[in-house]
C-alpha cells in the first residue's frame, strides 16, 4: 500500500485521474482511503497530492449513479489540473458554436 500512495502522489502531478471500482463484497477501506474524500492523501513521506486523481467506486453502489454523476466525478479532476496548470478556457467567437 505505501508503493500504491507514493505513485498516487507522484502522480498527482500529471494530467490523469484513477478509478477504482471494486468488485464483490470484500473490505474496501484501504480503496476508500486512496480515494481521498476522507482527507488529503499523502505518501509515506508525508507529502501530500497535488489534487485529488484517485475515485472509488463500489460495483455495487455503481449501478445506482447515473452516467452524467459519473462524468461529473471524472471531469473534476481534469479541471482541477488544468485550473493549477493556468489554462484558460477557450473563447468561442463563432455564435454558431455556442
Amino acid at each position: 500500500m505505501a508503493d500504491t500512495r507514493e505513485a498516487i502522489v507522484q502522480a498527482s502531478h500529471l494530467p490523469m485521474s484513477i478509478i477504482i471500482v471494486g468488485v464483490g463484497n470484500a473490505d474496501f477501506s484501504d480503496m476508500q482511503m486512496l480515494d481521498g474524500d476522507d482527507g488529503i492523501l499523502r505518501s509515506p513521506k508525508g507529502e501530500p497530492v497535488l489534487r485529488d486523481i484517485v475515485q472509488f467506486v463500489p460495483f455495487r453502489s455503481f449501478k445506482h449513479v447515473s452516467a452524467c454523476e459519473a462524468v461529473l466525478d471524472l471531469e473534476r479532476p481534469a479541471s482541477a489540473f488544468k485550473f493549477g496548470m493556468g489554462f484558460k478556457p477557450a473563447v468561442r467567437s463563432d455564435p454558431e458554436l455556442i
